[in-house]
C-alpha cells in the first residue's frame, strides 16, 4: 500500500475501520503467505499452514481476554443474527423460561429469535425512554429456574453501553457483545456465553466468535441440526466444515496489533479518550449538538447526537461527506447522527470530527 494513498475518516457502524498497519500487512501477504507462493485464501484449511493461523488467532483472543481455563473459543458464520436462534435452540428447554434484557433494537431481535424457540420473559427494558439508558441492575427480574439471562452489551444504534454487568449467581449469563468485544476489560467469568460478529472491534465481516464455558456446554440440547449445535465446533477446533479462513487471518493481525498497541489496557485507554474529545464538543456546544444517551449510559464505541432540526442536520452530513467522514449518519431506524470509534478509528480521525462539529457550529450558530 502506497504511504501517500488517502484514507478516509471511517466512522462506520460495521463493517467498520481496520487498522492501517493490519491492511498493509494484509497486502504484503496476499499473493504469497510465508513463502508458500499460495495465498491464505487459497490454503487448505486443514493444512499446517492455516492451522498455525487458526490456532494463533484462539491463543490471542484466550490472551488479551484473559479468558480462564474452562472455556472454549469457537469461530462461527452467520453473525450475531444467528446467534439469536442458535443461542435458544441450544440452551432453552421446554420446561424453562430465558430472560431477555431490552436496551435496543438488536436486543429485540434476539428475544423476538427466541420466542419462536421457546419461552421468553423481558427481564428488564429501558424503551420508555427511547433506549437511551441501561436499566439499573436492581431492576432485572428473574429468578433462579431462569434458563438463562441474555444482555446486549453495547447498543450501536442508540449509543448505550453496560458499564456494569449483572451477577446472576446460578442464573447462565449470556451476551451479545458483537460492538464492544475487546475495547475494554472484562471479567469472562460472568458469563456463561459470549458471542460476538467480528465486523466492527475484531476483523472483517464473515467471522462470529462465540466464548463458551464448558460446563455450561455440556447441558446444551443434543438434538438438532447438527451445524447449530456449539458441540459440533468444540469437538472439532471450530473445522468441522470450512471456516471463513482469510476473515480468521484477518481477526488473527487484528489481535497481533492490539498486543502490540497495549493490549486490551492500552486499547481500553485510547478509546476513553477517543470518546472523550467527542462528548466533550457535544456537552460544551450549548445545546447545538444533543446527545442521546444519558450521561451514565454513555458508549464508548458510539457516539449518537441530534442537531437542532433536520435541515441543519442534513446540511451537517453532506458537509461531513464532502470533507471526507463516512459513516456519521444514524441508524436508518433513528436517524440523527453516530460517529462509531471502534477500536481502529484513529484519535486523529476523532479529533479531525471535533475540529469540524467546532467549525460547523460557528457557522451556523
Amino acid at each position: 500500500m502506497n504511504n501517500s494513498v488517502k484514507r478516509a475518516y471511517n466512522f462506520n457502524a460495521g463493517p467498520a475501520a481496520l487498522p492501517l498497519a493490519v491492511l498493509k500487512k494484509a497486502q504484503a501477504e496476499l499473493l504469497d503467505f510465508n513463502d508458500t507462493g499460495m495465498s491464505i485464501m487459497e490454503h487448505s484449511h486443514r493444512g499446517n499452514a492455516y492451522e498455525i493461523v487458526h490456532n494463533r488467532a484462539i491463543e490471542l483472543l484466550k490472551e488479551l481476554l484473559s479468558i480462564p481455563e474452562g472455556y472454549e473459543v469457537l469461530f462461527l458464520q452467520g453473525g450475531a443474527s444467528l446467534q439469536f436462534s442458535m443461542v435458544p435452540m441450544n440452551f432453552l428447554p421446554a420446561n424453562k423460561k430465558a430472560g431477555y434484557v431490552m436496551t435496543g433494537v438488536w436486543s429485540e431481535k434476539a428475544y423476538a429469535e427466541a420466542e419462536k424457540l421457546g419461552e421468553v420473559f423481558v427481564a428488564a427494558t429501558t424503551k420508555e425512554g427511547n433506549y437511551s439508558q441501561m436499566p439499573a441492575l436492581k431492576e432485572i427480574n428473574y429468578d433462579a429456574d431462569t434458563a438463562y439471562l441474555h444482555i446486549t452489551s453495547n447498543n450501536t444504534i442508540y449509543g448505550t453501553q453496560w458499564h456494569a454487568f449483572p451477577n446472576t449467581a446460578g442464573v447462565p449469563l449470556i451476551a451479545d457483545m458483537s460492538s464492544d468485544i475487546l475495547s475494554c476489560p472484562i471479567d469472562v467469568s460472568k458469563f456463561a456465553l459470549i458471542y460476538a460478529g467480528a465486523q466492527k472491534n475484531i476483523g472483517p465481516s464473515g467471522v462470529t466468535v462465540v466464548i463458551i464455558r464448558r460446563d455450561f456446554l455440556e447441558q446444551a440440547k443434543k438434538k438438532g441440526p447438527t451445524m447449530l449445535q456449539y458441540a459440533t465446533f468444540a469437538k472439532n477446533n471450530s473445522l468441522y466444515n470450512t471456516p471463513p479462513t482469510f476473515g480468521i487471518y484477518m481477526m488473527k493481525l487484528v489481535l497481533e496489533w492490539m498486543k502490540e498497541e497495549g493490549g486490551l489496557l492500552g486499547i481500553y485507554k485510547r478509546n476513553q479518550e477517543k470518546a472523550a474529545l467527542i462528548y466533550d464538543i457535544i456537552d460544551a456546544s450549548n445545546g447545538f449538538y444533543k446527545g442521546h444517551a444519558q450521561l451514565s449510559a454513555r458508549s464508548l464505541m458510539n457516539v449518537t447526537f441530534r442537531l437542532a432540526d433536520e435541515n441543519l442536520e442534513k446540511k451537517f452530513l453532506e458537509q461531513a461527506k464532502q470533507a471526507g467522514f463516512v459513516g456519521l449518519n444514524g441508524h436508518r431506524l433513528v436517524g440523527g447522527c453516530r460517529a462509531s470509534i471502534y477500536n481502529a478509528v484513529p484519535y486523529d480521525s476523532c479529533q479531525a470530527l471535533c475540529d469540524y462539529m467546532l467549525a460547523f457550529q460557528k457557522e451556523n450558530s
